[in-house]
């Protein structure tokens, strides 16, 4: 299912350039070139796959000898090896499973970049350890992901270009003595170019450890993105609800919502860390040629690939379920404390004072407040004066405006206006680079599918 198509693509494409360069007659090329449509056609599911001849090629090869005879139908494979083959094989399906997983990736990030347009003035809590921190909104913390899934996308882009190099001519690992046209083949394919050297053709597999990189990379910004949604959704937090078709109840407990395609996508990115490990160690200790056990590490990319798909597919079908509350995140924050970092801000302006000695006499008011229950809209001034003569031995006098100001998360919001804060001017900002980001990478993903499909669709009509 993987394999068939690419492998006649480079079954014509050679074929073509041993035609082009003498080596195969025009005649028998023509023959060659009709039976091959004639297996294209029937395609993978007929061709009579006999495990006697070890894999793929031997059984298309079997099937082409078959229609057009072994003098004619076995010099298709002049010039070129398994090894080779298999290598650009494998290159052209990764290339495919590549560029699927980018334009699922677009997808995600334009499924977020939505809600993070319309929640600018969304107020949250956000958190370090787990723990309350500082007001922030919510479009302010979807950029902070997408910033993250926009250096996965360029990830994948530095791993396209180093996977779409075609080995194709590097023969076993010594090249042949055939006259063959190697950029000819490339061109055909669709590759941006020639893996230079022979036994790099068949023996460099570190694109599969950069493809595993970068997608166990994604992975781990797509479980922690998943992690905090599925902590928001608990019961605990309770300030985000993903949609009945994404959720699953208990058998026994019929109040239960679980927000099950997190929990796989985290699960998943456990798999494709696994993935990355198990081929490492497959490669690590193989000479630089061709072996089976530094192929087998292939088996380890196709599993990511599919597990890449799917958490994409998932993900993107939750997204578009969240339901925020709105009200419980702004009640949360004015209730919590996260605002009084922007006290201890507002004191060392109007008091005039060192920001750790501000530092102190805040951590001192809220350990009192907590103790007493006093809410945190009930600091006043003398309560701050009252804390900073106990713990600097001073008196300071603050405006009832300035406090108000910085424990309003609106305003504390809104006062954090410098480069990449959460202010909603500079998240706008924010947003409009990332969808220029989004629309490159696009305008990117555009080119690399339509050259590959007009390449295709050449070889599919092509006239020896």
């Amino acid at each position: 299912k993987r394999s068939f198509s690419n492998i006649m693509d480079i079954n014509k494409a050679h074929l073509l350039m041993l035609i082009s360069r003498g080596i195969v007659t025009r005649e028998d090329g023509q023959k060659i070139m009709d039976a091959l449509d004639e297996i294209n056609v029937k395609g993978a599911s007929n061709l009579d796959l006999d495990p006697k001849l070890e894999e793929l090629y031997f059984n298309i090869e079997a099937a082409l000898i078959k229609i057009v005879g072994v003098e004619v139908g076995g010099q298709l494979h002049t010039g070129r090896s398994r090894n080779d083959l298999y290598a650009t094989l494998s290159r052209l399906n990764s290339r495919d499973s590549h560029l699927r997983i980018c334009e699922q990736l677009l997808t995600v990030r334009e499924d977020i970049i939505k809600i993070a347009e319309t929640s600018l003035y969304t107020i949250m809590s956000g958190h370090t350890h787990m723990q309350p921190a500082e007001p922030i909104t919510l479009a302010h913390y979807l950029s902070a992901i997408l910033s993250a899934l926009e250096r996965d996308f360029q990830r994948f882009i530095h791993s396209f270009n180093q996977i779409n190099l075609s080995p194709l001519g590097s023969g076993a690992m010594a090249s042949t003595s055939f006259k063959i046209d190697r950029l000819e083949t490339s061109r055909l394919l669709g590759f941006n170019s020639v893996v230079d050297n022979s036994i790099d053709g068949v023996a460099s597999r570190d694109y599969i450890l950069e493809s595993l990189s970068a997608m166990n990379i994604l992975m781990n910004n797509l479980s922690r993105f998943s992690h905090d949604l599925y902590i928001w959704a608990t019961d605990e937090f309770g300030i985000v609800e993903v949609g009945d078709s994404v959720a699953a109840s208990s058998s026994i407990m019929p109040q239960k919502k679980n927000p099950i395609t997190l929990e796989h996508i985290k699960a998943k990115a456990g798999h494709v860390m696994g993935a990355l490990v198990s081929a490492t160690s497959c490669l690590k200790n193989t000479s630089y040629g061709h072996s089976r056990d530094a192929t087998e590490s292939l088996k380890y990319l196709w599993d990511a690939f599919s597990e890449v798909e799917s958490s994409l597919h998932l993900l993107s079908a939750t997204i578009k379920t969240l339901k925020f509350n709105e009200e419980k995140m702004f009640i949360r924050t004015l209730e919590n404390f996260s605002t009084v970092t922007e006290l201890a801000n507002t004191i060392v302006r109007e008091a005039n004072i060192s920001f750790r000695e501000a530092h102190q006499i805040v951590g001192h008011l809220v350990s009192e407040m907590i103790e007493k229950r006093i809410p945190v809209s009930k600091i006043n001034s003398e309560d701050i004066n009252k804390i900073s003569k106990f713990v600097i031995n001073r008196e300071i006098i603050l405006s009832k405006e300035g406090i108000q100001k910085a424990l309003d998360p609106i305003q504390n919001v809104e006062s954090k206006n410098t480069s990449g804060g959460p202010a909603p001017k500079e998240v706008k900002k924010q947003i409009e680079k990332l969808k220029a980001a989004i629309k490159n990478d696009k305008e990117w993903l555009n080119e690399q599918q339509s050259k590959i499909h007009h390449k295709k669709q050449q070889l599919s009509k092509v006239k020896v």
